[in-house]
């Protein structure tokens, strides 16, 4: 049985994590530090807690990372500085540069990497849709460790970075232009038009715009680094990232709603505009 090792059981990482297990690998996780909500999460996912991150690296032969993109050096550097050497999942939303800092990391302490890039919400189920794209000599290692599962396997190639320039290339329009749409509709409220605009965009397009702003709302926070990665990997390919700075920008503005109930747009749109 493969023993796997879940970095950070948040509400992605935990059904990465229980996917995992349907190809019959043994999925462990560290408490230690760790609030009661993730604690929760890891124990509906099925997962094992191996208490302290140092017995986590210990017992486990292929580490997955989920996480924010702000944690993903001190994450890959913190399972470096515990010895580890087996196989490690860069499955976050970085830009491929930064994938390959990592990558690079990693090799030179005696450890593999595959680089990991993830399409869709949390993958409870199959039907959800969520996609696993990985690159990377040793990519089909993760394809078969979630063989069976509810989340479905694409290997982009064996190139590290490609599976994360994929990954910013696909969330640069779904989640810059919800960051977009935001930041005209807090225009036109602002101006005292939006009425207008809504009347002009028609009834189905501004209901759908107006639902998809405000169902973003409670993981804008998570988008902020993303964005910031996105601008990243369009310089790196000598293209403006400015889009995607302001994006960082609009979701920094709605970062409050972390983990609150959807709101109303008037509400998304006090907070893009900062009002009391």
């Amino acid at each position: 049985m493969t023993t796997v090792g879940l970095i950070n059981p948040g509400q992605m990482g935990a059904s990465v994590g229980a996917a995992a297990t349907h190809g019959g690998a043994s999925v462990l996780w560290a408490s230690e530090g760790r609030s009661d909500a993730t604690r929760e999460r890891a124990e509906k996912a099925g997962l094992s807690d191996a208490g302290s991150m140092d017995q986590l690296v210990e017992k486990s032969e292929i580490i997955l990372s989920v996480c924010p993109p702000s944690e993903v050096a001190a994450v890959a550097r913190g399972v470096v500085d515990l010895g580890f050497k087996g196989l490690y999942l860069e499955g976050n939303a970085i830009a491929p540069a930064r994938t390959r800092e990592i990558n690079q990391m990693l090799t030179d302490a005696g450890a593999e990497m595959v680089d990991g890039g993830i399409i869709g919400g949390p993958a409870w189920h199959k039907e959800s849709g969520t996609v696993l794209h990985v690159s990377g000599p040793s990519a089909h290692t993760i394809v078969n460790l979630f063989e069976g599962s509810p989340l479905h396997l694409n290997v982009v190639s064996g190139d590290i970075g490609a599976a994360s320039a994929l990954k910013m290339a696909f969330a640069a329009y779904t989640k810059g232009s919800t960051a977009l749409l935001s930041a005209i509709l807090a225009l036109a409220e602002s101006e005292g038009v939006r009425e207008h605009l809504q009347v002009q965009w028609g009834e189905k397009f501004s209901a759908d715009t107006a639902r998809r702003v405000s169902a973003n709302t409670a993981k804008a926070w998570r988008f902020v680094g993303e964005m910031e990665e996105i601008a990243a990997t369009f310089e790196g390919a000598d293209l403006p990232g400015g889009f995607h700075q302001a994006a960082a920008d609009v979701f920094s503005r709605q970062a409050g709603f972390k983990d609150q109930p959807t709101p109303d747009l008037e509400s998304v749109l006090g907070a893009m505009l900062k009002r009391d």
